[in-house]
């Protein structure tokens, strides 16, 4: 127990904290991006969230139709820095881009 008190106080020693914060991203766009992260961009970006981040070009568009979770820990990451969304969102993202071709590969040999 003595290790785990040493260890935590050592990590908030240097500023790192697992605290669930919010600062220009509300929440429901942090649990909603989850699950469907287009749909919760265009929400978003209807709504006047996005603004702050200064989204301009094409890069931002191109990443919002291809790589949306990529988009979405790119905003979390300018939002928070390192903070346990990004890492809840980081692990949900490689998860889903590693099980993604499962389906498509077993659907595959089915026929």
């Amino acid at each position: 127990m003595g290790m785990a008190a040493a260890l935590w106080q050592e990590v908030v020693g240097h500023g790192f904290s697992l605290a669930l914060i919010s600062h220009r991203l509300p929440f429901w766009f942090l649990v909603f991006a989850l699950f469907l992260p287009r749909v919760s961009l265009v929400v978003a970006w209807f709504q006047g969230v996005l603004i702050p981040f200064h989204l301009v070009g094409w890069i931002p568009l191109v990443f919002a139709v291809l790589l949306p979770r990529a988009l979405v820990l790119y905003l979390i990451y300018l939002d928070q820095g390192l903070s346990l969304w990004f890492v809840i969102h980081l692990v949900v993202a490689i998860l889903v881009w590693m099980g993604g071709g499962h389906t498509y590969r077993s659907r595959r040999a089915d026929l």
